[in-house]
């Protein structure tokens, strides 16, 4: 069964070094172009990039799928199924109706929750117990197809989004390794998502990064949590801006915005409900650290 794998960041990465460890047989890659990063603005492969090139795979970075060209060399790959995880194009109509038996997508949630660019970050955000990853036939309409499969994991009271993002990565992998050989054997299955239940996940941006002390302290912290590792967390204090980098939910009473005090693990600030403790963080031009070797070096008065 001819493979064709499209993808960019280290989720699908990691999904394409399962499924070449399995021994599927992936005839292409395609990934985003080369893009400028860091300071010195240099050139930089995509993950996925990288893991074809290692496993002496062709490699295909087309801007879009807009031009006739682009579309026959896909088509001239001869693929069976094509395998989508986080690429970051939209795939056309008659893009979609080239592989034989259909084009899969792993996507981080548990559809029909959670559609869109962010799933997990917005798991964390809204306090989920519980996520996972959906295997899913493609269909022009952004996640909406019908469901193969899904694999399912708790949510870490203290886990970040890039901590989740980790662990669904390797479980996205096992799904999609799971439902290639599905469509070997012909045996895909078809749930329709109900539309009645769905929800999406829109792009984060900076201005999701304030703190509001008059939120509950759960609030507060599933915003550090589902903030991190981008855009992060953020607060004033005395003037000085902080990225918040970590914190937990303590006991505690006062007005909002209120410190409570200076434990050996964090500072501890009031909410609207209860008492968030910022374990970590990070002052404006500054490098990350533990709340309380901060504060030891920048006393607080209260």
């Amino acid at each position: 069964m001819r493979v064709v794998f499209m993808g960019t960041p280290d989720i699908a990465a990691t999904c394409l070094k399962k499924i070449i460890a399995d021994g599927f047989e992936v005839v292409g890659v395609y990934t985003q172009p080369d893009r400028p990063k860091g300071r010195g603005m240099k050139m930089v492969f995509s993950p996925v990039k990288e893991v074809a090139i290692a496993a002496g795979i062709p490699v295909f970075q087309p801007e879009n799928f807009r031009d006739d060209e682009t579309v026959q060399q896909l088509a001239e790959l001869k693929p069976d199924v094509v395998a989508v995880v986080a690429y970051g194009r939209i795939l056309p109509q008659r893009v979609l109706d080239i592989p034989t038996k259909g084009c899969v997508n792993i996507h981080a949630s548990l559809l029909p929750q959670y559609r869109g660019s962010a799933p997990y970050q917005w798991a964390v955000l809204d306090g989920l117990k519980e996520t996972g990853v959906t295997a899913q036939h493609m269909v022009l309409q952004m996640d909406a197809g019908d469901v193969i499969d899904v694999a399912k994991t708790p949510i870490g009271e203290n886990e970040t989004a890039g901590e989740l993002l980790d662990r669904l990565a390797v479980l996205g992998a096992d799904l999609l390794s799971r439902t290639l050989r599905s469509f070997e054997k012909g045996e895909v299955s078809r749930t329709p998502q109900n539309e009645a239940d769905v929800s999406f996940a829109p792009m984060l941006d900076k201005s999701m990064c304030p703190i509001d002390w008059n939120r509950p302290a759960q609030q507060v912290h599933n915003q550090v949590r589902g903030l991190h590792p981008w855009p992060v967390a953020t607060m004033e204090l005395k003037g000085q801006k902080f990225k918040i980098h970590a914190t937990a939910v303590v006991d505690g009473k006062g007005e909002p915005g209120e410190i409570l005090g200076l434990t050996k693990t964090g500072l501890v600030i009031a909410c609207g409900e209860g008492a968030v403790e910022i374990r970590s963080l990070q002052a404006e031009g500054g490098k990350r650290m533990a709340a309380p070797d901060y504060f030891r070096g920048h006393p607080l008065e209260h």
